[in-house]
């Protein structure tokens, strides 16, 4: 288990570090709906980031069985095709120009800035169907496959998984609702490093991820 808690963790960490739910998050915890709208944000991420994991590890029962010291040869092609697509994605992000160069960040605040309950928890749901948060929650969900765990220990790493890849969003609120004022400057500057950061750090974080898919995938074939 803690082998497999090993390979799920900078998975995680990539899932934390995503820019597009952490905006959304800001935008919603300095409107005037912040009341209304942040905790079925909070709920619909977090229940939305253990569901598709879980309803991954499912998936991945459905490969073919192997046998000790024989190679992972679905597993092994599945990470290379995962890794190939994390690389894509962060040289998409490469090319991307900051949010307040293009003026994405008043589109998001005009869209996030007016969400009601229902919609910002469809929204915190949707966004884990994102390519970005589909990759590593695939390739957790094969790591947790090739682990071979007994059911309640992956249900502890989904669960611990989900923690940490929602903590980026789920501390904020939580900070933001028991202390607004305290916390609305922190927002406001994290809302404008974002903007001019966030394209670059999806990018460096996605190309190591990855790297690491690809080497693991082609470690298995062998």
């Amino acid at each position: 288990m803690g082998h497999a808690f090993g390979q799920l963790l900078p998975l995680a960490v990539a899932a934390a570090v995503s820019m597009v739910p952490i905006t959304i998050m800001i935008v919603v915890l300095l409107s005037p709906k912040r009341n209304q709208a942040a905790v079925p944000y909070l709920l619909g991420w977090v229940l939305g980031a253990a569901a598709v994991l879980l309803l991954g590890v499912l998936a991945a029962q459905l490969l073919p069985d192997y046998r000790p010291r024989q190679p992972q040869t679905a597993v092994a092609v599945l990470e290379i095709l995962l890794g190939a697509a994390a690389l894509l994605i962060g040289l998409a992000a490469l090319r991307r120009r900051p949010a307040s160069a293009n003026g994405e960040s008043s589109a998001w605040t005009r869209a996030a800035g007016s969400l009601g309950v229902a919609s910002s928890a469809g929204i915190g749901v949707a966004l884990n169907i994102r390519p970005k948060a589909l990759v590593l929650a695939a390739a957790a969900s094969l790591t947790l496959h090739s682990a071979s765990l007994a059911w309640e220990e992956t249900g502890i790493l989904i669960a611990v998984y989900a923690a940490i890849a929602t903590s980026t969003v789920v501390v904020p609120i939580v900070a933001t609702l028991v202390s607004p004022r305290r916390m609305e400057p922190r927002l406001l500057a994290a809302q404008d490093w974002i903007a001019a950061n966030g394209s670059a750090v999806t990018a460096v974080l996605m190309l190591l991820i990855g790297a690491l898919l690809l080497g693991v995938g082609i470690a298995n074939l062998s």
